[in-house]
């Protein structure tokens, strides 16, 4: 089998798609079936073609910044979208510009600024921005409800927006948050209330932007804080006296992993990559240039550079494991596709449209202070 390192070798720009109004790309979902879903910060959701990268429907229900976009497991046609309008929305992706076939609420007060839906199709969980400058709230519902039935609240985790909810990717009832509070911190749901589901709080000592579950058997967790830190735990310890900490760096703008001695502007995130056995940190430089790394015990390494295709910040990506390929986002409202021997078809870095009026305040980043409490729980 090709290694992953030839894999990212191989691979050049091979389609762009650039939308007609300026917009940044925030996030993107894969559908085995060959859609590409990906949101926008003019709260619209694209949905493309994902070979061809052609625009083939999109939706406009939401009225304020978008959070994610999540496919279904089980049930390919369905997506989900959250937003700080206080809205989780399901779409049915056969029926583009139709209006939501589910939308999910809960409090007047909340505002969901991360969102995600369990491994077997049957839990959305949304994280809350920080209500009344003290509490933040991780809401329940069970999708299979007609209306989508409002389950409860865990409330005394964490005490700031909470940036992130990532189940894990086969325990359905396992779940991971992150917040600006610097916690992250991982639940058992099967436990039923709040104290008895907490299993472990992990101090990121910062705002905590990303969190991914990775290793073999999923036991592991990556955080990606907002001032571009990042920490890799091992859950497995936990109930051992060996630390949890398999590598940690405050920030990783000061590791010299490129040619040049220099290191990245940021990071854009972290996917564990199964087939490979290998977890993948994406980061940048401002001027669109990508950087694909490796994390391990041994901390970064760079793997690939990929350059010509960005021309600014780029905010998402997406590995497609089965066609071996990579999807990218970014402020320039360009959607790019990587791919082994790809060619494009129009050569040369195209100029970003993006308006730097319109667009920043519609893509709400997060506080970056630090933590400003003690870890709560076990």
């Amino acid at each position: 089998m090709e290694g992953l390192e030839e894999k990212l070798k191989g691979l050049s720009l091979a389609r762009r798609s650039l939308p007609e109004e300026p917009t940044y790309l925030l996030d993107v979902a894969l559908q085995p079936a060959g859609l590409l879903a990906v949101s926008c910060s003019n709260f619209a959701i694209h949905l493309h073609n994902k070979d061809t990268l052609s625009l083939v429907g999109q939706y406009q229900g939401h009225s304020g910044p978008l959070c994610g976009v999540v496919f279904s497991h089980t049930s390919p046609d369905s997506l989900y979208s959250g937003s700080a309008d206080g809205t989780v929305r399901g779409w049915d992706v056969r029926r583009p510009g139709s209006e939501a076939v589910q939308v999910f609420k809960s409090g007047p007060s909340h505002n969901y600024c991360s969102f995600d839906l369990n491994s077997s199709d049957t839990l959305l969980c949304a994280g809350t921005e920080q209500v009344n400058d003290e509490d933040s709230f991780l809401v329940f519902w069970d999708v299979r409800k007609p209306g989508g039935k409002l389950l409860g609240v865990y409330s005394e985790s964490h005490s700031d927006d909470i940036t992130q909810v990532c189940f894990h990717p086969r325990e359905k009832d396992r779940l991971a948050s992150g917040s600006t509070d610097g916690l992250v911190n991982v639940f058992d749901l099967s436990r039923g209330g709040e104290d008895e589901a907490l299993l472990a709080t992990c101090n990121s000592d910062s705002s905590a932007g990303s969190v991914c579950w990775s290793g073999a058997e999923f036991t592991q967790l990556l955080c990606l804080s907002h001032d571009e830190g990042l920490h890799l735990w091992d859950l497995g310890q936990l109930d051992t006296d060996e630390p949890l900490t398999i590598f940690s760096t405050s920030d990783a703008r000061g590791l010299p992993l490129l040619a040049d001695g220099g290191g990245v502007d940021y990071l854009v995130g972290c996917r564990w990559l199964q087939e490979a056995q290998r977890l993948l940190v994406v980061g940048g430089k401002n001027s669109g240039d990508l950087h694909l790394m490796e994390c391990d015990h041994a901390g970064l390494r760079l793997l690939r550079t990929l350059e010509g295709g960005h021309s600014s910040t780029v905010r998402c990506f997406l590995w497609d494991a089965v066609g071996e390929a990579l999807f990218t986002g970014g402020e320039d409202a360009q959607l790019l596709l990587w791919k082994p021997g790809g060619e494009e078809l129009t050569s040369g870095k195209r100029k970003s449209k993006k308006s730097e009026s319109a667009l920043r305040l519609k893509s709400r980043p997060h506080k970056k202070h630090g933590y400003q409490r003690e870890k709560k729980g076990a």
